[in-house]
């Protein structure tokens, strides 16, 4: 997959990065700010450097558990949700579709369309009958009925999977039909 297109289908992580980068630099601001104010002979706004350096050797003595807890706890999440970040990968609800002379991404919402309006045409009813969801690895194609008027699972399956197929997206995904128990009035 050429970079341009991988760098499309993949969500940025730059937010996140911004954000710890300002976490660092207030946190590093700050430490700067209580040495400076010590250099200078003056009291600590918050908390004395060396102070703080020896609160946090003598950790968990000084502290109500309740308080720990909740800090550990904060520290712990802020420190997943970081990771996470750093390791998921992150993703555009985009496909791409195979052409040998242009890179072409499709949005999900985009296929799901095609795919509705086939499952549409296949089973003989409204757009409003039908819904489908795309994600990544699968197209769910929900389908109600007009009362009295069978829909065969089979004829909608296969006229969603001859539009993925002429679609060719990658990932291909896999196809689910849902067909609703109940049918509703036709007009």
């Amino acid at each position: 997959m050429p970079w341009i297109l991988q760098r499309e289908t993949q969500s940025s992580r730059a937010g996140v990065a911004v954000v710890a980068g300002v976490l660092v630099i207030i946190l590093c601001a700050y430490a700067l700010l209580e040495a400076a104010v010590r250099a200078i002979g003056q009291p600590p706004w918050l908390i004395d450097p060396q102070t703080a350096a020896h609160r946090i050797v003598a950790l968990p003595e000084g502290i109500p558990p309740l308080l720990l807890g909740v800090t550990g706890g904060v520290v712990f999440m802020a420190g997943l949700f970081f990771f996470l970040s750093a390791v998921l990968p992150g993703r555009k609800a985009r496909h791409i579709l195979q052409d040998p002379r242009a890179g072409v991404l499709v949005d999900d919402e985009i296929i799901a369309a095609a795919l509705a309006r086939r499952a549409r045409l296949a089973a003989n009813v409204t757009p409003e009958q039908v819904m489908v969801v795309v994600s990544r690895h699968q197209a769910v194609v929900n389908v109600r009925p007009t009362s009295g008027v069978p829909v065969r699972h089979d004829d909608v399956l296969a006229a969603v999977q001859d539009e993925l197929t002429r679609m060719a997206p990658s990932p291909m995904p896999e196809v689910r039909v849902n067909l609703a128990t109940s049918g509703v009035v036709g007009a």
